[in-house]
């Protein structure tokens, strides 16, 4: 099985203590890991745990039934499981992987907008960016927990904070016409070098 994020996840999480899927949704929504890994869809979940007890890397330890819930199935770590956490721990932190998100690809067709939109859309970006810095910010304070659980919010605020300042660098360029293009130019541009 190849590693994911929510499969890494849901792995460490598995380490604590055995867990039903729905205590396992709860404790990444508690510590916050929600923010780097995408859980909004509880069958996206369900098909993880699914792969990983295929994989051998978890397994069922009971199947309970309590009157309040419908029936629950916990499930516990494997040794697998617990060399598997190690081994893609060690492999997602120590070499960058390429990723492909959204707002570089979109960066990188600017050049189909007005200078006065791409000034406009990415100003609003730029706040929106402060403002998710100055929420993390003032999370960053609330709980006294061990740095170690919190250091993704960490990177997050570094990452934040350098996006933060290179935005309002290209929007004052933009607002101060220093970055400018012409689209006719650049599409002539684009003929040539086709060919």
């Amino acid at each position: 099985m190849r590693s994911s994020p929510l499969a890494l996840t849901v792995l460490s999480l598995l380490h604590m203590q055995p867990l039903h899927p729905y205590g396992i949704q709860r404790l990444i929504k508690q510590w916050g890991k929600d923010q780097v890994v995408n859980v909004n869809q509880r069958a996206s979940l369900y098909r993880t745990i699914d792969r990983l007890l295929e994989a051998g890397l978890i397994a069922v330890r009971e199947t309970g039934r309590d009157q309040q819930y419908p029936e629950r199935t916990v499930y516990e770590l494997t040794d697998a499981g617990r060399a598997a956490t190690r081994d893609w721990l060690r492999e997602m932190l120590a070499a960058p992987k390429p990723e492909y998100p959204e707002f570089p690809a979109a960066l990188s067709f600017t050049m189909m907008l007005l200078p006065q939109e791409a000034e406009r859309v990415l100003a609003r970006r730029a706040a929106a960016v402060r403002a998710e810095l100055a929420q993390l910010e003032a999370a960053a304070g609330q709980f006294e927990l061990p740095r170690v659980t919190v250091l993704e919010d960490e990177y997050r605020r570094a990452v934040l904070s350098a996006e933060l300042a290179w935005l309002d660098g290209v929007v004052s360029e933009l607002r101060s016409g220093a970055l400018t293009w012409d689209f006719d130019s650049l599409s002539a541009l684009a003929k040539a070098a086709a060919g």
